[in-house]
């Protein structure tokens, strides 16, 4: 009896045309006719299906594009990269990656997935028409990560404070111009290189968050803010100083 044999993605799509032919030579033409149909359109849904399940792939070792240039440039702007904005995925990029991932408490595999991407504040361009709201819940849940890891128990005045001063740098051009540009610049938060934000916020961190995306700064324009007791920088204390709340000092 014949075989029929089983279908493979990386057989030539004429494959099976030809072993319809050799069917041509057993069966009538009523069942060649059949089997020609069946064999045609199940070649075109097998195909489809592959196709529809590609999965896309990372920037990782050896990749080239636009979105490798915006992982260069934003990794240079934090001072985590020295090489060329290139839009080629090297070793000198495999390197930054690795060490912006170990800085940040993600996975250092050296491959800008979804979490690294997220937290270099670079985005997808699909599903546009969510994109808007999935990015402001992004903001939200990493901005209120930040205050519960650097303010929790301060006076919820304060944590918004806090949420403001990244808001304020977002808006400088000395710093970062985004939220997550801003979190993650390398050295810019003691909470981001202790691992603290990596710990779930509460409730109020999270409000304090939307707070201070809304637009309420209680810390009247502040783009720094520290903890007198603990502060071993003397530079910061020559800061303009515009309010102080709970343990912080907030200043310009």
């Amino acid at each position: 009896m014949y075989k029929k044999p089983f279908l493979d993605k990386n057989k030539d799509k004429y494959f099976y045309l030809r072993e319809v032919l050799i069917l041509m030579k057993k069966f009538n033409h009523k069942v060649l006719m059949f089997a020609f149909i069946v064999s045609l359109v199940t070649i075109l849904l097998f195909v489809g299906f592959s196709k529809n399940n590609e999965v896309e792939a990372l920037s990782k070792y050896g990749s080239r594009g636009d979105e490798v240039k915006q992982i260069q440039q934003k990794l240079k702007n934090w001072g985590y990269y020295n090489g060329a904005v290139d839009g080629i995925y090297g070793s000198k990029t495999l390197e930054a990656v690795k060490y912006f991932q170990r800085k940040n408490g993600l996975t250092v595999d050296g491959i800008a997935g979804d979490k690294t991407l997220a937290a270099l504040g670079i985005r997808g361009t699909s599903n546009s028409s969510s994109s808007s709201s999935n990015s402001n819940s992004n903001n939200v849940t990493l901005l209120s990560k930040l205050i519960y890891g650097e303010a929790r128990g301060e006076p919820y005045t304060g944590q918004v404070a806090v949420g403001a001063v990244v808001m304020n740098r977002v808006k400088s051009n000395s710093f970062p111009n985004t939220i997550a540009g801003v979190i993650y610049q390398s050295g810019a938060f003691d909470a981001v290189s202790d691992g603290q934000i990596n710990k779930t916020p509460d409730s109020t961190a999270k409000k304090a968050a939307q707070d201070a995306i809304n637009g309420w700064d209680p810390s009247y324009g502040a783009i720094y803010y520290f903890n007198p007791s603990t502060a071993t920088n003397k530079w910061i204390w020559s800061r303009p100083l515009t309010v102080v709340i709970g343990k912080h000092r907030f200043c310009k």
